[in-house]
């Protein structure tokens, strides 16, 4: 045993010795082959951990398995049928909590705009704050059912009294400096009441969808809790439960929808059903408190992107391996002469293969660090360098060295070790034999097949996001801001003074006073009963509260009848042209004064016009129906509508007439151009790593025909220099260097074209409002790969055609 190790260990030693002294002979090639593996195993890692990343979320509650969220099932078509709602109805989980008592249960209700107010001891104001987000009323169970970690307080009593409230960490310091100071602390909420902080949580990490939540506070509070409808479902209203570990999933289902089916009316056809936990972060349909959702079709797409960035790689280094072999043949032969064997020599070149892509793993591991922090920005991930210091990223790195040596390193190993002794000593092997000519003219053709398949997706999607961005909704976006007011009865009061002195500000040309914007993610689905009828209609529509000044301010327009008036005494309703149809009109002046009950007699009142179809929601949603009423006690935000001449100087004088009013109020606003684009932030960071891969792809493709470009002209010199004797011209060596490649990328473009269009218009399937595949796009995504090709090999045929045919020939 000693005495093989012996043999062994010199062996090993003096293949290490040959192969640095080879790498070292051809430092361009083994520069480019580092390069643009390197460059490709980056990338792959990059991905690896954002996918980690996306696939962690919420994985650290000990119960995850037995988490599930409630959403809400319409009763949709035979041809669509609906989307499942995140939202659940207000009654829903106080009937868990009484029915079903074995299960854990948690109403989630998460509110926007609150006011806030840090007292001192004399209960005076010492700060303010205006929470956009963050704050959830809760049941106590919803902490048997998350696992957050207590740093004060006891998660069995911290919300035991109504005005009791929980913060986390960072919160805590906000409000008060330092968190051990908070507790036993008072705060005062939307200006009247009062709670006290009696518990302390840790922040909820990045990977977890509750990350934005900043207080908790009792359900119990909540002004729904009386409500009995169980048609109304507002999205911001959830429902989690913690199943028993001896209650199958199929069980609960049943047990759920007899729960739906005993407290719904005969006419209600809404249905609740469970989604685990290890999904809601993967349904970008319903949606989660986060507001970030991937796929996991996604998902998949880019470990394909990452294993064809990486296969583009290995091409590059098995076409320069092959290449050059003609150059080792020699070195080939005199080792067989020596006494070598094909098992040796494979071992020599995969050895090779090995140290070069061990390289390039350092590189890749180096360029990861340096892109991490502009790469997570843009991903809204953590940027934190223990990323790459994670054990499955050691697991997955070796992984890839195993796997790239032997796909890059085999097939070069097997070629080399083949050739013949004597035919390699006597003659020069044949530079352009035709099985590896044609072997690396399929692998070019496969990388370009590749790279003009997401230059093309690419292309497709960003156009596909455009039109997202710059399709009309149906209403005017620009120059629109959204301010809040307080919801309180003295808030809501001075409204009509509001909009005198608004008036009054040089820059602002309308003002309108309702709940929301024509368009948005946070939308109140209900049922109502029309014409009379004892039932309802038997579909949910979004509601808004609206004034008078509402069309004109968004720019939205009457198809029939007239607008709503300024009364308050009474109750009016716009309907779209969707809920026209949905009624079964076809003409839109048939169903005015046409009444509308609401909520069991609460608001009644006739439809006195019908508005042009606008989308309530993102373009990815269908057109919804949707109906407008007046009720000033719940119109607490102003749209102003800004000549746009001098936004920042209008905006800093609405600012000073809101602190003036509301003193005690935070002011902030919000463009609604940005609530818009803010719909489609999923999308817009997906397309920007896609271009990223894309131009990578085509540039890891370009560098390998640089390398084959360049080997070309070196083996070609004579033949270059004996072709301009004969009277050559450069365009002509040129041509000779370029026609091939032409040839190549056109090849693979009739390959990649209909593999691009297909995986496009499968994924633009997703959106109801989508372009239609333009054949440009196309043209375009070949036409440009083309012509970065044709440069790169353009550049070593010019080098090639401008050398001395004197220096070529000078040795024959």
């Amino acid at each position: 045993m000693v005495a093989d190790m012996e043999k062994i260990i010199p062996m090993f030693r003096n293949y290490f010795k040959t192969a640095f002294r080879t790498l070292r002979a051809n430092k361009a090639y083994s520069t480019i082959m580092v390069a643009g593996l390197a460059v490709g195993i980056a990338v792959c890692l990059i991905i690896f951990l954002f996918i980690g990343y996306e696939q962690s979320f919420d994985d650290f509650h000990h119960n995850g398995a037995r988490i599930y969220r409630v959403l809400t099932l319409g009763q949709g078509t035979p041809d669509k049928p609906s989307d499942p709602l995140a939202g659940v109805p207000f009654p829903l989980p106080t009937a868990l909590e009484n029915d079903l008592k074995e299960w854990t249960t948690s109403g989630f209700f998460m509110l926007e705009n609150i006011q806030m107010m840090v007292l001192n001891k004399a209960g005076q104001q010492e700060k303010k704050f205006k929470e956009k987000a963050g704050i959830v009323l809760v049941q106590p169970s919803f902490f048997s059912i998350f696992d957050f970690p207590w740093l004060a307080g006891d998660p069995s009593k911290s919300l035991a009294a109504d005005h009791n409230i929980v913060m986390t960490k960072s919160t805590a310091e906000r409000y008060f400096g330092d968190w051990k100071q908070a507790m036993g602390q008072t705060v005062k909420f939307q200006n009247h009441d009062l709670f006290t902080v009696t518990g302390i949580i840790a922040d909820p990490p990045g990977n977890s969808d509750f990350q934005q939540m900043k207080m908790i506070i009792p359900y119990a509070i909540a002004h729904f809790q009386d409500n009995k409808d169980w048609w109304s479902v507002d999205s911001d209203h959830e429902c989690f439960i913690l199943l028993p570990g001896n209650v199958s999933p199929l069980t609960a289902g049943k047990q759920l929808a007899q729960l739906s089916r005993k407290y719904r009316t005969a006419d209600n056809k809404n249905t609740q059903v469970l989604e685990p936990l290890a999904n809601v972060h993967f349904n970008d349909k319903s949606g989660n408190y986060s507001g970030r959702a991937i796929t996991r079709d996604r998902i998949r797409s880019l470990w394909l992107i990452a294993g064809f960035i990486l296969l583009i790689a290995c091409v590059n280094f098995i076409n320069i391996s092959t290449a050059q072999a003609v150059n080792r043949a020699k070195e080939v032969g005199v080792r067989k002469v020596l006494g070598g064997n094909r098992r040796q020599l494979r071992l020599q070149f995969m050895l090779e293969a090995f140290i070069l892509v061990v390289l390039s793993v350092v590189l890749a591991l180096a360029l990861t660090s340096l892109a991490l922090a502009p790469v997570c920005q843009m991903l809204d991930m953590p940027a934190s360098y223990k990323l790459l210091r994670q054990w499955p990223v050691g697991y997955f790195l070796m992984a890839v060295t195993a796997a790239v040596t032997l796909l890059a390193g085999f097939y070069p190993a097997l070629v080399l070790s083949r050739f013949n002794a004597i035919t390699a000593l006597k003659t020069k092997l044949a530079e352009r034999s035709s099985s590896g000519i044609n072997l690396r003219r399929g692998l070019v053709v496969l990388q370009f097949v590749i790279a003009q398949g997401l230059i093309i997706g690419t292309l497709l999607v960003l156009r596909q996001i455009n039109y997202f961005t710059h399709t009309s909704m149906g209403f005017d976006k620009q120059a629109l801001v959204t301010v809040p007011i307080p919801g309180d009865s003295a808030g809501l009061s001075k409204s009509a003074y509001i909009r005198d002195q608004l008036f009054k500000i040089r820059g602002v040309e309308k003002v309108s006073f309702n709940n929301t914007e024509p368009a948005t993610n946070d939308n109140w689905w209900t049922d109502f009963k029309f014409d009379h009828a004892a039932k309802g209609v038997g579909f949910s529509s979004i509601q808004r509260w609206a004034d008078e000044n509402y069309l004109s301010t968004y720019g939205l327009s009457l198809v029939a009848g007239r607008n709503l008036t300024s009364t308050d005494s009474i109750h009016e309703f716009l309907v779209n042209e969707t809920m026209v149809r949905k009624l079964g009109f076809s003409n839109p002046h048939d169903i005015l004064n046409r009444q509308i009950d609401l909520w069991d007699g609460r608001f009644v009142g006739p439809i006195v016009g019908v508005v042009k179809d606008f989308h309530a929601s993102s373009l990815k949603d269908s057109m919804a129906p949707v109906f407008l009423l007046n009720n000033k006690r719940r119109l607490n935000e102003t749209a102003i509508r800004l000549d746009g001449k001098d936004m920042p100087a209008t905006m800093k004088a609405v600012e000073k007439l809101w602190s003036d009013v509301y003193p005690d109020f935070v002011f902030e606003y919000a463009f609604l151009d940005d609530k818009i684009a803010n719909f489609y932030k999923d999308e817009a960071r997906l397309s920007l790593f896609y271009k990223v891969f894309a131009s990578i792809a085509i540039f890891l493709s370009c560098l390998g025909l640089y390398g084959l470009a360049s080997f070309m002209a070196a083996q070609r010199i004579k033949e270059v220099g004996i072709r301009k004797v004969l009277g050559a011209s450069v365009a002509n060596i040129i041509y000779l260097f370029s026609r091939e490649f032409v040839w190549l990328i056109v090849i693979a473009f009739v390959i990649a074209a209909p593999i691009a269009w297909y995986f496009v218009h499968q994924w633009a399937q997703q959106y109801v409002f989508r372009l239609s595949i333009s054949p440009w796009i196309f043209v375009a995504g070949g036409l440009g790969a083309l012509l970065i090709a044709l440069g790169t090999v353009s550049f070593q045929a010019f080098r090639a055609a401008y050398r001395n045919p004197v220096r070529a020939l000078r040795s024959e």
